[in-house]
């Protein structure tokens, strides 16, 4: 039976009471009118320009891979600005309250914010910039980029990937709704239990972190199973395993890391449910419950987790150095087996987050030794990209300089984390703040990767390169960011200072802490010359419009494309000879693979109940947290409902006539500059006429003759 609890509750409204809304906090009602008058712009400007039906014909019904690729990064990039301005909250208080003679302010004895806010606000930065910020980021990007790598129309389950897109959207606003609508969990981002038992914790803090997490973990887990079986089974004909491209590969391995961490995750949050709903007591440790349960399942997830988020900016580091040093990648079998190397040995490190509670010597030697493994993968990776640059002709362009300050905070993170895997040491740095400088390099080396990434891919989804001088600022004022805030972490590490203090004891510390909030000076500036790339890059895209290959020496498939990729992605499915097709492409003078006369391309159809999906899972959740019952069973019989109503659906594809196909490459073709004749196909061969320009080894230099070239499937 349902537990009771103590307080007032209604029938209509459950635990809500307008007291839960803290409209007398300065901070939260600040930012409310900010998010209130930015919905407002939005709003008013999509009304007054009838962008509505535009919307929701383009955006939110879509199935579209690439627009819900767009969407995830467009969630994730909301969410990591939250994420950085609770950061900045919390170094401009530990800047403040240092020593007993600190000032303090807002109803906080020292500095600005209470405990009990300090509290929520390290909670919610840890769980948004790992679940909501950096995943869908990921997942976006992998959406976007796997299906054109492998020469696919879609992902294998258009309607399960918008899902997927809508539940985690879903629980990102859940996250975002506790700020103005009672308050978050304030006991760290992974859950302390008992701590989060309902006992020591009866709000509704917890149940708000709980569920958001349990929208976002099945989200994923959607979204896994989808770009597992788009991989193996809709790559194009002639692409075999070992012509897949490296990024392609890291997102397999990341996604066969999802689909069986995740579930796990689920699990131990449903659990901690029905130990706050159902009375049960699983992790209580007085009533035949083992606490450490929770915190088994949650680091069996955790630590995967982590390589769910590195192995993709791996593999987007392996696709930018070789455009820009202009070779293939060397040592690609070793980079495949490392990435699956690297995800296998996931699973076997989790222990080492518990070497302070006193385990057998041997349980910590294994755990340790296991820990250590997982730089014999990385480091074979980190030389394959060196060996790669070797001897290449290097272009320091905005992809490859984030490609690189990821490769530099790879090493970095990786000695300190070979540092951490020594159980004597992590004894004396456990929770302290050499541990977080340590794992925020790794988070950092995703981030610089994922900033690569869209530089890089950005032309191939919106048709134009992104300009480069604020670019470059952006990314130097955020190296300056990174050193000035990270480097002082570790030393304070090493002088003992823990995590998550809202005051600090000692003003030794002082000095590193005020250097800390200056390197955040340096993050803010660099948030500003972010928007200032956005809008130039947008303001100026005519200038900047590109062709199919934007940087000229790509190598892989989605490269063949027209740039932006139009909806069908290709209009002939493309036949792999090489692995790097694009490249090999180039090199034989194909630019394009011609099979005949058009034809009708059948997709899928948009829809818009994924969409009501996501908002009847927010609004059951909600329910759920406020133990609004009967709003709970409402949102709950209405999802079940559109599941059957569309399990009726047969109505779910739709066809591009051949006629649209023909005018819309056409049209690409004729706007494109340099582009070479289409290629024919017959009999086992493909035939081409080719471009060959003298003075040059492919396409370049001025004169032309043109050649018959033939080119066989297989190689």
């Amino acid at each position: 039976m349902l537990v009771h609890l103590q307080g007032p509750w209604n029938p209509l409204l459950g635990r809500l009471t307008l007291q839960q809304i803290p409209y007398e906090n300065p901070i939260l009602l600040g930012t409310f009118i900010f998010a209130a008058i930015l919905g407002v712009i939005v709003l008013g400007a999509t009304t007054r320009y009838g962008k509505w039906g535009y919307v929701w014909r383009e955006w939110l019904t879509t199935v579209d891979h690439k627009k819900i690729g767009v969407m995830y990064c467009l969630v994730g990039l909301v969410m990591l600005f939250r994420g950085f301005i609770d950061a900045l909250m919390i170094r401009t208080q530990q800047a403040i309250a240092i020593g007993p003679n600190s000032p303090g302010a807002l109803g906080a004895v020292h500095g600005y914010l209470t405990p009990f806010h300090v509290g929520q606000i390290y909670t919610a930065h840890g769980l948004i910039m790992v679940v909501f910020a950096a995943t869908p980021l990921l997942v976006g990007i992998m959406n976007i980029i796997v299906p054109l790598q492998i020469g696919a129309r879609d992902m294998a389950y258009p309607y399960l990937n918008a899902l997927g897109l809508w539940l985690t959207t879903a629980g990102g606003a859940l996250v975002m709704l506790s700020l103005f609508v009672g308050n978050f969990a304030h006991g760290g981002w992974y859950g302390f239990v008992p701590y989060f038992e309902l006992p020591y914790s009866p709000g509704v803090g917890v149940d708000y972190w709980m569920w958001a997490f349990q929208l976002s973990v099945l989200g994923t887990t959607m979204g896994s199973i989808n770009l597992i079986a788009t991989i193996v089974k809709m790559r194009a004909p002639g692409m075999t395993w070992m012509r897949m491209p490296i990024f392609t590969w890291a997102s397999l391995s990341t996604n066969l890391i999802a689909l069986t961490s995740f579930p796990v995750l689920m699990v131990a949050l449903g659990l901690l449910g029905m130990d706050r709903y159902l009375g049960t007591h699983f992790y209580t440790a007085g009533m035949g419950g083992n606490l450490m349960l929770y915190n088994d399942l949650f680091w069996i997830w955790g630590h995967p987790e982590v390589y769910f988020l590195i192995l993709p900016a791996f593999g987007m580091m392996s696709e930018i150095i070789p455009t820009f040093s202009e070779k293939t990648l060397f040592g690609y079998a070793t980079m495949v087996i490392a990435s699956f190397a690297i995800g296998g040995v996931s699973w076997g490190v989790w222990l080492h987050h518990f070497f302070t509670m006193a385990a057998a010597p041997n349980v910590n030697s294994f755990y340790s030794i296991t820990t250590m493994l997982v730089g014999i993968p990385t480091g074979v990776k980190v030389f394959n990209w060196i060996f790669t640059m070797y001897r290449g002709r290097v272009r320091y362009e905005l992809p490859m300089l984030w490609a690189l300050l990821a490769l530099f905070l790879l090493l970095v993170g990786g000695m300190t984390g070979m540092m951490n895997a020594f159980a004597s040491n992590d004894y004396m740095w456990h929770n302290g703040l050499f541990v977080v400088a340590h794992f925020h390099m790794m988070v950092l080396l995703i981030a610089a990767s994922v900033f690569g990434a869209v530089e890089y891919w950005f032309p191939k989804v919106f048709g134009f390169k992104l300009e480069q001088k604020w670019g470059k600022w952006f990314f130097w004022f955020m190296v300056l960011g990174t050193g000035w805030v990270f480097v002082p972490m570790f030393f304070l590490g090493m002088a003992g200072m823990t995590r998550r203090l809202d005051y600090i004891p000692y003003t030794q510390w002082a000095p590193y802490l005020h250097i800390t909030l200056v390197g955040m000076a340096f993050y803010v500036v660099a948030v500003l010359f972010f928007v200032a790339h956005l809008y130039v890059s947008l303001r100026d895209r005519e200038k900047n419009r590109v062709g199919a290959d934007a940087w000229g020496t790509s190598r892989n498939l989605e490269w063949m494309t027209h740039s932006p990729v139009p909806a069908y992605n290709f209009a002939f499915i493309p036949h792999v000879n090489a692995r790097d097709e694009w490249a090999w492409r180039k090199e034989n003078g194909i630019a394009e693979l011609h099979a005949g006369d058009y034809e009708d391309i059948h997709m899928p159809k948009n829809t818009g109940i994924p969409l009501f999906l996501g908002l009847l899972s927010m609004g059951l959740a909600f329910a759920l947290v406020w133990r609004i019952w009967w709003l709970a069973l409402l949102c709950l019989v209405l999802m079940v409902a559109l599941i059957i109503i569309r399990s009726f659906d047969r109505d779910t594809d739709t066809t591009i006539p051949a006629r649209e196909v023909e005018r819309v490459e056409r049209a690409a073709r004729d706007g494109s500059s340099g582009s070479v004749p289409p290629a024919g196909v017959l009999g086992d061969a493909v035939i081409a006429t080719s471009t060959v320009r003298s003075g040059s080894g492919g396409i370049g230099g001025n004169t032309t003759s043109p050649r018959p070239s033939w080119a066989p499937r297989n190689r």
